[in-house]
C-alpha cells in the first residue's frame, strides 16, 4: 500500500518540559552538576526553556496542545513545581496537562499526591523507580516498583483519579507487567518507548520481547518519543522499525507521539522528529495517525479540558 499524506493535523505533544534553572531550583540543571546521562554531554539544555522558545522549536507544526512532565525539581518541594508550571499555563496557554512529582515511597507520599491531585491539571505523577541498569542485573536487584512501601504509595492514584507514568528500561517491564495487573483501575503510560537504546540484534530482541509481554496489558499506554541514541543525529532510518513494532504491538490507539524536548534537542531539531514521525506514520489511516499525533494523548490526559473551561467563560 503506498504511503499517504503526510498529517497535517492538530498535534498533542505528549511529553515535553519547560524550566527556568536560574529561578528555579532544579538540582540536575545546575552549572556545575553532571549527571550520567543516556544522551552524553548535556550542557546546551541547561539554560530557560519556556513556552515560547518550544514554539518557536516547533515552527511549522501544529501544536494544539502539550503534556508537562515533571522535571526533577527539587524533590523537596514537589508542589512548588506544580504550582510554578501552572502559573506558566495560565500566562502562555501551554502546557495544558500535568505529569507532577510525587516520591511514592515517602512517608508524606499521602499528602503530595493528594496536593497534587488538587491542581486541575494534573493527570498523572512519575516516580523513576530504579532498579537494574542493565538487563544482566536482573534478578540479582529489583526496581521500586516491587517494594511494599513504593506500592502502597501507588494504590493511592486510583483514589486521587492519577495515572501513573512509568519511565524505566524495557529490561524492568515484567515488574511493570505485574504492577499493571495488581492495580488493574491505575493507567500506566511507559514513557519514552522502554528507552530502546542498545540497538543490537540481541538488544532489539529483549526489547521486543519485553515490549510485548507490556503491550497484553489493558491498562497500559505508550508514548513514542525519547528515541535518540547517544553520538548519532535522529533520523527515519535509525527509527521506522522501532515505532512501526510499537504501533503494531499497541495499537495506534494506545500510542501517542511526543517529543521530549527540550531533552532531545540534544539528538536533532523539532522538526526533525516529528517530520520523521510523519514520515513513518504516513503508512497507517488517517484515522490511526490523528490517534498517534492527537487523540491518544487527549484521551489519557485530557488535554482539551482546559481550553473548553476557558472558552466556556
Amino acid at each position: 500500500m503506498p504511503d499517504r499524506p503526510l498529517w497535517t493535523g492538530p498535534i498533542v505533544d505528549a511529553h515535553q518540559h519547560f524550566w527556568d534553572p536560574v529561578a528555579n531550583n532544579h538540582p540536575w540543571l545546575k552549572p556545575d552538576s553532571n549527571i550520567p546521562f543516556r544522551y552524553g554531554d548535556y550542557s546546551a539544555i541547561k539554560r530557560r526553556y519556556l513556552p515560547n522558545d518550544y514554539l518557536a522549536d516547533a515552527a511549522g507544526h501544529r501544536i494544539s496542545e502539550t503534556v508537562y512532565v515533571e522535571t526533577e525539581w527539587d524533590p523537596e518541594a514537589p508542589i512548588d513545581e506544580t504550582r510554578y508550571i501552572t502559573s506558566v499555563s495560565e500566562c502562555f496557554g501551554l502546557p495544558n496537562a500535568v505529569v507532577a512529582q510525587a516520591w511514592l515511597d515517602r512517608s508524606d507520599a499521602p499528602s503530595v499526591i493528594a496536593g497534587q491531585a488538587a491542581f486541575p491539571l494534573v493527570r498523572s505523577v512519575r516516580h523513576k523507580p530504579g532498579g537494574p541498569a542493565t538487563p544482566d542485573a536482573v534478578g540479582a536487584e529489583r526496581t521500586l516498583m516491587s517494594h511494599e512501601g513504593w506500592r502502597k504509595g501507588y494504590a493511592l492514584l486510583e483514589r486521587h483519579g492519577l495515572h501513573f507514568d512509568l519511565q524505566t528500561p524495557w529490561w524492568n517491564l515484567d515488574e511493570a507487567v505485574r504492577l499493571a495487573r495488581d492495580f488493574p483501575r491505575t493507567l500506566i503510560v511507559l514513557n519514552h518507548a522502554g528507552l530502546p537504546s542498545d540497538r543490537s540484534q540481541v538488544g532489539l530482541a529483549g526489547w521486543h520481547a519485553a515490549m510485548g509481554r507490556f503491550a497484553s496489558e489493558p491498562n497500559v499506554r505508550v508514548k513514542i518519543s525519547g528515541l535518540g541514541q547517544r553520538g548519532r543525529r535522529w533520523s527515519v532510518e535509525d527509527n521506522r522499525w522501532i515505532v512501526q513494532e510499537i504501533i503494531a504491538m499497541f495499537g495506534a490507539g494506545r500510542a501517542m507521539f511526543a517529543s521530549n524536548f527540550p531533552v532531545d534537542s540534544l539528538c536533532g531539531t523539532f522538526d526533525t522528529i516529528f517530520s520523521g514521525f510523519k514520515q513513518i506514520a504516513s503508512q497507517y489511516s488517517e484515522s490511526e495517525q490523528q490517534s498517534l499525533f492527537c487523540e491518544t494523548a487527549r484521551n489519557v490526559y485530557k488535554t482539551s479540558m482546559l481550553q473548553a473551561s476557558t472558552a466556556a467563560q
